[in-house]
């Protein structure tokens, strides 16, 4: 269940960091509220999930699929250059948060 919660916390990372980007700075009341709810519940079910996680596997887990997730939407949605490099990073990146999971128990 740990890693249930902390899959759905870094999807909540990629939704803040979107509402952050909408908020214009903070300038935006709902963008900004928006923000503010998913960035407190990313962090709640992050310190759920640490109950039963180690706190560096969980941390670079939740940053990984955060990472991932706003790098990816930032290209399907808000056309930032997709690159074979760019790519490829993205790719170590899933590759070292299947290793963590994978090495880490619960």
């Amino acid at each position: 269940m740990s890693w249930v919660l902390l899959f759905f916390a870094g999807l909540l990372e990629v939704a803040w960091a979107l509402g952050l980007k909408q908020s214009a700075g903070f300038t935006k009341l709902w963008p900004s509220v928006f923000t503010a709810v998913t960035m407190a519940a990313s962090m709640a079910l992050l310190g759920l999930a640490l109950r039963h996680l180690p706190l560096g596997t969980a941390y670079a887990v939740w940053t990984g699929i955060g990472i991932v997730g706003t790098a990816l939407v930032g290209m399907l949605v808000q056309g930032e250059p997709a690159g074979a490099l760019r790519l490829v990073s993205i790719a170590l990146i899933v590759a070292g948060i299947i290793g963590l999971k994978v090495l880490t128990p619960a």
